[in-house]
């Protein structure tokens, strides 16, 4: 059994949590909350519940709740641990798990600095194999490498242009996000999502813009890829995109026809959450002419992660080959191939 601490348990971190849950490999430790909110309660009442420090400590417990301990009793069990804290706050806390020789995943709110290795399954696992640290790169990013990477090995890349349409917040956050207004994000370009690709595909070119729209449920990609193979057909691309790994295709004729209907399905498949944790890829959004191939895709920020956080655990334990590791995380989160 691989021992498993989460550290934070927001939006990526609950999720880990269950996924973690969910593997016969695994075991999860325990949780970690800096505020006794009714996220800490709920977080109680399905796992061990740890408080940051001695200070978050007995505000806990002047909540009413009673955990089990603080970070460092949790890490004492633990072999590896992921921390789903805010942006920033993980490099903080590498030094903690440095002290404490625990092997750590990081989430794409980090600088690839911080781990000095950037992750997403398909196309680097066993390059993470038996690894320190690696950084689980952010939902958009996990999108763009996915589709990006099935497109290299399948007809070659000369070059990639990306506009992301991007939801202003989770819908948990009442704090910020435009109102009635659309925010260039940002307005010197590139937008960042292009740098971090490379940081796990190095060789492709790409440029991206990024701009945000008031709603909660998804970011829409409009990508154009330039071909390095002539006389691609549309059907070959889907064909292609249809046997790769964690991509979900729907069309219009479906009814899909925005991200409402997509996370509606989502709802439906009672997914947890409403999780997608595919990319969803618009069947007949795809163009090709001459080499330039034109598509629409959807990443549902909350969840697309989630496998790629329980495949770098098994990453760092290094007992695994990409294959079976994917496999069984498919398996174990409902996710067809």
């Amino acid at each position: 059994m691989i021992h498993v601490a989460v550290n934070g348990y927001g939006v990526i971190g609950r999720r880990v949590a269950d996924a973690v849950s969910l593997q016969p490999d695994m075991k999860l430790e325990g949780v970690v909350k800096v505020k006794p909110d009714y996220k800490a309660r709920l977080a109680g009442m399905k796992y061990p519940l740890y408080a940051l420090d001695d200070k978050g400590l007995k505000s806990f417990e002047n909540a009413g709740l009673s955990p089990a301990g603080t970070l460092t009793d949790l890490l004492k069990n633990a072999d590896i641990v992921v921390d789903a804290c805010p942006g920033g706050v993980g490099a903080k806390n590498k030094e903690i798990y440095e002290r404490f020789g625990k092997r750590a995943v990081f989430q794409g709110g980090e600088k690839h600095e911080v781990a000095g290795f950037s992750f997403v399954a398909q196309c680097n696992f066993n390059q993470a194999r038996g690894r320190k640290f690696v950084r689980v790169v952010s939902c958009n990013t996990t999108g763009l490498c996915r589709t990006l990477d099935t497109l290299e090995q399948k007809f070659g890349l000369e070059k990639v242009r990306v506009v992301i349409t991007r939801r202003a917040t989770d819908p948990d956050d009442p704090s910020k996000g435009p109102i009635d207004s659309i925010v260039l994000d940002p307005v010197e370009l590139p937008s960042h999502h292009g740098p971090d690709v490379n940081t796990v595909l190095p060789n492709v070119n790409i440029f991206t813009m990024a701009l945000m729209v008031p709603c909660t449920h998804m970011h829409i990609h409009s990508v154009i890829a330039t071909l390095k193979e002539k006389n691609v057909t549309e059907d070959k691309v889907i064909k292609t995109f249809e046997e790769a790994p964690r991509i979900m295709l729907v069309s219009s004729s479906e009814g899909f026809n925005s991200t409402s209907q997509v996370v509606d399905f989502s709802r439906e498949m009672l997914r947890p959450r409403n999780d997608l944790y595919e990319v969803v890829l618009w069947r007949d959004s795809f163009k090709v002419i001459g080499n330039e191939l034109f598509f629409y895709m959807g990443i549902h920020q909350e969840a697309i992660v989630i496998p790629e956080n329980v495949d770098a655990i098994r990453a760092l334990d290094g007992g695994y080959t990409k294959e079976d590791s994917m496999k069984l995380t498919n398996k174990t989160l409902g996710i067809a191939h």
